[in-house]
């Protein structure tokens, strides 16, 4: 491995060593994260494509569901071609640059659907606690404003994170345990001190998910007690299925996330593979479930996709 390593005796290049232990039928793992990968580009491509050519889904809940499928079709696309040709090819080395180019834009992806799961909530808050100003607050202005904020905010925090881990000097090893350039996973591979690096995740992670996750429960919670109060039983259920298919995706979100940074904290307990799953699960599961909630428990979505269907028929 020295080859691999300048004369400041840091590793240049990196070689991913996930699923150790199916080593010698890795080759298997291509088939079902090749179908999951399809799986996630074909749903998200079709919900884009029924809410792009259906006049009645131009909304801006369903232009937001059309954000969250183009989020979930881009996040597999940062990683998984890499991941799926390190099993069946071997091609597991990736440069240090290759390396926080990739970490970079699967963080980046990934944050920004926080954001508009938090556009989403609000755009909910306003629809039916204050749906006399909804036109006033939920336009395409406030839509810019909110995407440029969002923009900035993951760009500038992903890029601190980048900038410190590509500061680093890594000595301890060039081999990483994991399927894709994972923040953490690299930095474990540093030599020095780390500590400022630990701290900007966990304040990336407080400013990102935990800020957009307070708000979203300060929203759903102030939706659900005015839509209990509802005088209007058919208004107030058909609030409540349509709250309650945003919540089950961001449940779906947050709680992959959550058993991500769980299995991070107890890795010494369950097996490198194991928590190398959970890690790439966190990732991938969201995207191919998020469009099938939608599909599913969206009557509008649904009625578009059953017509698509009867006219391929007839």
């Amino acid at each position: 491995m020295n080859e691999y390593r300048r004369e400041n005796n840091s590793y240049t290049v990196f070689i991913f060593s996930g699923f150790q232990g199916v080593r010698e039928h890795r080759r298997f793992l291509f088939i079902p994260f090749f179908i999951l990968f399809v799986l996630i580009i074909f749903c998200n491509s079709a919900i884009i494509y029924l809410i792009k050519s259906a006049p009645s889904l131009h909304s801006p809940m369903y232009f937001l569901i059309a954000a969250i499928a183009a989020i979930d079709m881009t996040v597999p696309v940062t990683f998984v071609p890499k991941m799926l040709f390190n099993f069946l090819c071997d091609w597991n080395e990736i440069s240090l640059l290759g390396c926080l180019i990739q970490m970079y834009f699967v963080h980046f992806v990934a944050s920004f659907e926080s954001a508009i799961l938090l556009i989403m909530a609000i755009d909910r808050y306003v629809a039916i606690c204050n749906p006399l100003r909804y036109n006033d607050y939920i336009n395409s202005s406030s839509f810019l404003i909110a995407f440029i904020a969002a923009v900035l905010r993951s760009f500038i925090l992903i890029f601190l994170i980048v900038l410190m881990a590509g500061s680093l000097s890594y000595c301890l090893s060039n081999v990483i345990e994991h399927c894709y350039c994972e923040h953490m996973a690299l930095v474990s591979l540093a030599c020095g001190n780390t500590s400022k690096n630990n701290i900007m995740g966990l304040v990336a992670m407080c400013l990102l998910i935990g800020f957009d996750l307070l708000f979203i429960l300060i929203s759903y919670i102030k939706i659900f007690s005015v839509v209990v109060k509802s005088a209007c039983g058919v208004e107030r259920q058909k609030a409540i299925h349509t709250c309650s298919t945003h919540l089950i995706v961001i449940l779906m979100t947050y709680l992959s996330a959550f058993c991500s940074l769980i299995a991070y904290r107890v890795k010494h307990s369950i097996s490198s593979d194991v928590h190398i799953l959970i890690g790439v699960l966190y990732l991938l599961l969201p995207c191919c479930c998020n469009p099938i909630i939608y599909g599913l428990r969206t009557k509008e979505i649904r009625d578009q996709i059953m017509k698509k269907i009867s006219n391929m028929g007839s």
